[in-house]
């Protein structure tokens, strides 16, 4: 609750400064004859409108678990920023369209002192809210807030621009205006384009960030009596919302109440170090130390690293009593065919243990 209240506060504001910046500019605009003043009031009036988003995407983000979402409905927000990058993207080319109107029909403007200290006050004050909700979009995690305040720091730009061409127009009379807009109209969209991808991926899903799952990883190897952990999966249902899986490697002879301790024990200490609810932890069996398994294991990892693509094994089991050996492999995504090869790698392994069935299961690269 106290996420959703920041995020709301935060939207309030900002809807409050922009309502008074879109007044003056446009008032302004209209005094001085300028075009590019009044564009900046209008898209200043729009990031009042991707407020109001942010605040009702907060809203129904926060919504309760209920039997249809049993994980809730956190990804509305990332819907949310997609619409907000959309309002973006279309500022970006309006004020590309007005640019270069302007270069193709220049008009007469009249600029004054209070016209050119009000649009300074506009700048820094759009500098100040751009910083004040980016700062409060990373501490709540909020990609919503985070799109708005970069937005709000293409707004400050966009008045940069206008205010560079009234100075260059009052003491030169050099006529840049509609040119530095289009400069800057080309950098607004860029921005909306990579909002739009961000927001895409993240309701799609990506690769877990490195460092995420390596620490997460580490810090699972290091439990006691746990021998390595692999296919971290996490899902992300909203930014507060993070849940995953792990496979990890135990000594064969452990119980299933040790092991239940363990699991138990990892997944407190993963919630609490990182917010990351891991719902499911497979087990491996780890054979006891033999130099006779030793040995074999050794072979099976030099034939299975011997093949371009492989990046990893893990979960191999030698069951000499029921003369079975599981192992699973880890294969680039750059492997073509997947199929080729898993037949390969099996014919020589069936070669060097004639008497085992050999059971091989292809993971995907899923984390680092």
């Amino acid at each position: 609750m106290k996420r959703d209240k920041t995020i709301i506060i935060t939207s309030i504001i900002n809807i409050t400064i922009n309502i008074i910046l879109s007044i003056f500019k446009i008032i302004l605009g209209l005094i001085a004859n300028s075009i590019s003043i009044i564009t900046d009031g209008i898209n200043n009036a729009s990031d009042t409108f991707t407020s109001v988003i942010a605040i009702i995407g907060t809203k129904l983000a926060s919504k309760a678990p209920d039997k249809e979402h049993p994980y809730g409905h956190g990804r509305i927000e990332y819907i949310t920023s997609l619409i907000i990058s959309a309002v973006v993207l279309y500022a970006g080319f309006t004020a590309l369209n007005e640019s270069i109107k302007k270069v193709v029909y220049p008009e007469e403007t009249t600029y004054n002192l209070f016209i050119i200290v009000v649009i300074i006050v506009s700048i820094l004050t759009k500098f100040i809210i751009s910083r004040y909700v980016i700062n409060k979009g990373t501490k709540v995690k909020s990609t919503t807030l985070l799109t708005i305040g970069q937005d709000a720091f293409n707004d400050a730009l966009l008045t940069t621009s206008v205010l560079i061409s009234i100075l260059l127009d009052v003491l030169l009379n050099i006529k840049v205006e509609a040119f530095v807009g289009i400069l800057v109209s080309l950098y607004i969209i860029k921005s909306g384009i990579g909002f739009i991808k961000e927001s895409i991926n993240n309701v799609l899903g990506t690769r877990i960030e490195s460092k995420l799952s390596t620490d997460i990883k580490r810090d699972i190897s290091n439990e006691k009596d746990v021998q390595g952990a692999y296919e971290l999966i996490i899902t992300n249902y909203g930014p507060t919302n993070v849940t995953g899986s792990v496979h990890i490697e135990v000594n064969e002879d452990m119980t299933a109440a040790q092991i239940d301790k363990i699991s138990r024990r990892i997944t407190k200490n993963i919630y609490d170090k990182y917010g990351v609810l891991l719902h499911t932890i497979g087990i491996y069996s780890v054979n006891k130390n033999n130099k006779e398994f030793d040995e074999a294991k050794k072979k099976i990892k030099d034939i299975v690293f011997n093949h371009d693509g492989v990046l990893q094994i893990h979960g191999l089991y030698i069951d000499k009593e029921n003369k079975i050996i599981n192992i699973d492999i880890v294969l680039d995504f750059k492997v073509k065919d997947k199929e080729s090869l898993y037949k390969t790698i099996y014919n020589e392994l069936k070669k060097l243990f004639n008497n085992y069935d050999i059971n091989i299961t292809l993971d995907i690269d899923i984390s680092d």
